[in-house]
């Protein structure tokens, strides 16, 4: 991975974690000033609300830590290593996290007359693209292994090609 990318892709992860810090200390409060005036018939929305977007943001964060982790490895060509599983690993939690989250909102607006049906099935949906995400890098982390098990062979190999000359 070449220094312009490097650096491009930590510029986007710097923006969106401050994006992110932003979202948690001044958007959740508005949105919480602003959910006190919900008819006394839907406020029993407003904790479960700003519950699940607090751990939603959160487990964005997680996600940008980590990748900033394994662009940190890639440019150290460390990334092959074992070392880089607890970051991928993190990664899919995260995300597995994330729908369940999509998932709680859904079941928290399911009930009464707050949100149409069809958003409610439509934020399913979202929990279901999610969770393909999470299963996404799980593969990707599958690919990873196979990926440090060559690098290990190929280490082994000329380790015994370096002793035969």
């Amino acid at each position: 991975m070449g220094q312009l990318t490097v650096r491009a892709l930590r510029a986007v992860l710097v923006g969106l974690l401050a994006g992110s810090v932003f979202v948690e200390a001044v958007m959740v409060p508005l949105l919480g000033l602003h959910l006190d005036g919900l008819d006394p018939d839907h406020a029993y929305l407003r904790t479960p609300l700003l519950l699940i977007i607090v751990l939603g943001v959160v487990t964005a964060q997680v996600v940008l830590v980590c990748v900033w982790r394994l662009v940190t490895m890639v440019r150290r060509g460390t990334v092959f290593s074992p070392a880089a599983f607890r970051y991928v690993d993190v990664v899919t939690g995260a995300f597995g996290a994330a729908a369940l989250l999509v998932f709680a909102l859904a079941v928290v607006l399911a009930p009464g007359e707050a949100v149409a049906p069809g958003i409610v099935l439509l934020i399913c949906g979202a929990a279901l693209a999610v969770m393909g995400v999470a299963l996404v890098v799980l593969v990707l982390r599958m690919l990873l292994a196979q990926a440090v098990a060559r690098d290990v062979e190929a280490t082994r190999m000329q380790a015994e090609l370096a002793g035969v000359i």
